[in-house]
C-alpha cells in the first residue's frame, strides 16, 4: 500500500515536522477573534441557562390562631413561586381575621431575579384590602429577600403609594434545631411609613412590630405544627390613633398553628 505522506517513528517527531511546515503559515487569533469566542460563549452559556427547569413550591408559613384576653383572632400568611433558580414569579399574602370578618389583609405579586448566592431582587405590586370603614391601598415595591449571615431569612421591601405615600417592611427569621425534627423558630417584623395616613390609622416612623418565638415539630418536613408566644407593639402617632380608638399599644398573644409546603 502507498502513502502520499511519510511515516513518522515517533509521535514527537511528527508534532516536530508539522510544527516546522506551519509555521510560517500559523497566526495567532486577534482580539477580536478572541472577544467574538468570548461572546459565542456566553451565548451558549445564556441559551442554556433558558433550558433550567421549571421549578415550583407553594408555602403555608402561618395558619394559626392567638389568643388573647382581648379575644382570639386567625392568622395566616403564605408565599408561592414559580420559575427557574434565576427568575421566578412571586405571590405573597397575610391577613386576619376576628370574629368571622377580616380586620387586616394583603396581597403582593413580584417578579424576582438571582442577584447573588442566596440573593433575589424583587420589584412588583402590592394591595392592601379595605376592611369596614379603612380604605385600602396600592403600592408599587421594589426589595430584596434572601439569606443574611448566619442563615437568617430576611427580606426588606420598600413601597411607594399614591399622594406620596411611603412604607418600608422588614422581616426575618431563623431555624434553631433543637432535634432534626424539634425546631425553635424566631422571627420578627418592622413596618415604617414616611406619612401618616389616619383613615388606616397608621402614623409616620415606625408603626408597628411583631416579635414571635414558635417551635415547631416537623411530622413531615412538609407538615408542622406550632406553639408560640408573640409581641405585638405600635409606635409614635400610630399607637396614638390606637388610644383614641380605646385599643391598646401593645399586646402579648399565646399561638398555636399549622405550617405546610408542597
Amino acid at each position: 500500500m502507498a502513502f502520499s505522506a511519510p511515516l513518522w517513528t515517533t509521535t514527537a517527531q511528527a508534532d516536530t515536522a508539522y510544527s516546522t511546515s506551519n509555521s510560517s503559515t500559523y497566526q495567532a487569533p486577534t482580539l477580536a477573534q478572541q472577544r467574538a469566542d468570548v461572546t459565542t460563549l456566553a451565548a451558549e452559556s445564556a441559551r442554556h441557562e433558558t433550558h433550567n427547569p421549571l421549578i415550583y413550591k407553594v408555602m403555608i408559613d402561618r395558619l394559626e390562631r392567638d389568643y388573647t384576653n382581648k379575644g382570639n383572632f386567625t392568622q395566616f400568611e403564605g408565599q408561592a413561586y414559580i420559575g427557574t433558580d434565576t427568575n421566578k414569579l412571586w405571590l405573597k399574602g397575610e391577613g386576619k381575621r376576628l370574629g368571622g370578618v377580616t380586620q387586616d389583609a394583603d396581597i403582593a405579586a413580584y417578579y424576582s431575579h438571582a442577584i447573588a448566592a442566596f440573593w433575589d431582587a424583587q420589584i412588583g405590586a402590592r394591595h392592601d384590602f379595605s376592611a369596614g370603614k379603612t380604605p385600602g391601598r396600592n403600592w408599587l415595591g421594589l426589595g430584596v429577600q434572601g439569606l443574611a449571615p448566619y442563615k437568617f431569612d430576611t427580606a426588606a421591601t420598600a413601597y411607594v403609594g399614591s399622594a406620596g405615600r411611603t412604607a418600608l417592611r422588614l422581616t426575618s427569621e431563623y431555624d434553631f434545631f433543637i432535634t432534626q425534627r424539634l425546631i425553635l423558630w424566631p422571627g420578627i417584623e418592622l413596618n415604617m411609613y414616611g406619612k401618616n395616613d389616619p383613615e388606616r390609622s397608621i402614623g409616620k416612623g415606625l408603626s408597628d412590630s411583631r416579635v414571635v418565638l414558635r417551635l415547631r415539630y416537623e411530622i413531615r418536613r412538609e407538615v408542622a405544627p406550632y406553639v408560640g408566644i408573640q409581641w405585638t407593639k405600635k409606635y409614635g402617632q400610630t399607637a396614638s390613633y390606637a388610644r383614641a380608638d380605646g385599643q391598646a399599644t401593645s399586646d402579648m398573644q399565646l399561638i398555636a398553628g399549622l405550617r405546610l409546603w408542597w
